[in-house]
């Protein structure tokens, strides 16, 4: 008698064989030979297409058939699909570890893990994850790497105002408390702001910012 494994292997590898059939968003499940097919195609050819196609496969006892025909116009906003946009908008942005993080949803609600090297990276990550069509809602689950705040954290920050071709360092005032960072001061515009509380992020050991910036 085949096992469950063997004809979920079996059947996938049919879906994939078969051309008429776009594979790729089809879910399989095998319960004593019962095959289980969900996810999403394009029309409704391809749906019986690949009911047929599982048929096909030694083994296989029943067919319960869930798969949903997503016309091309219609929103992509079934779970796989958001989970694909979100791991794209990721690798995309240069301030997002896409590799340290895992990204689960189901039910449209999103849900991030794994471990990042900066408070700002989480951050980053969320609101990428928010802003994708048909995410109800974002668990941020991604923990920081834990690492000392090192004695010239203040100089550090400060350093990298100077080096930033955007902000008037001499206007934004630092104080460090061990790993908290109280930002002050003046700048002209929010992505002064937004720049400058990123730039205190990024030091080694900082575990709080406290952004008392004005906009001048």
């Amino acid at each position: 008698m085949r096992t469950d494994s063997t004809i979920q292997r079996d059947v996938l590898a049919e879906l994939e064989w078969e051309p008429s059939v776009t594979h790729e968003h089809i879910g399989v499940a095998v319960t004593n030979g019962i095959v289980t097919l969900s996810g999403l195609v394009p029309n409704y050819v391809e749906k019986l297409a690949a009911e047929e196609a599982v048929r096909r496969v030694a083994g296989v006892r029943a067919v319960a058939e869930d798969i949903k025909v997503r016309w091309p116009g219609d929103p992509k906003t079934s779970d796989t699909e958001i989970a694909e946009r979100i791991c794209r908008m990721f690798s995309w942005d240069a301030v997002i570890p896409e590799k340290k993080i895992k990204v689960r949803v189901e039910g449209s609600r999103v849900t991030l893990t794994g471990e990042v090297d900066h408070r700002f990276q989480a951050d980053a990550a969320r609101k990428a994850a928010g802003r994708i069509n048909g995410v109800i809602s974002v668990a941020n689950l991604l923990t920081v790497t834990e690492v000392p705040a090192v004695d010239d954290v203040k100089d550090r920050i400060e350093q990298a105002f100077k080096r930033n071709a955007i902000l008037d360092a001499a206007t934004i005032s630092v104080i460090a408390d061990g790993g908290t960072i109280t930002l002050g001061g003046r700048v002209h515009a929010w992505r002064e702001r937004e720049m400058a509380e990123r730039a205190a992020w990024a030091a080694p050991g900082v575990t709080a910012v406290r952004d008392q910036i004005i906009i001048a």
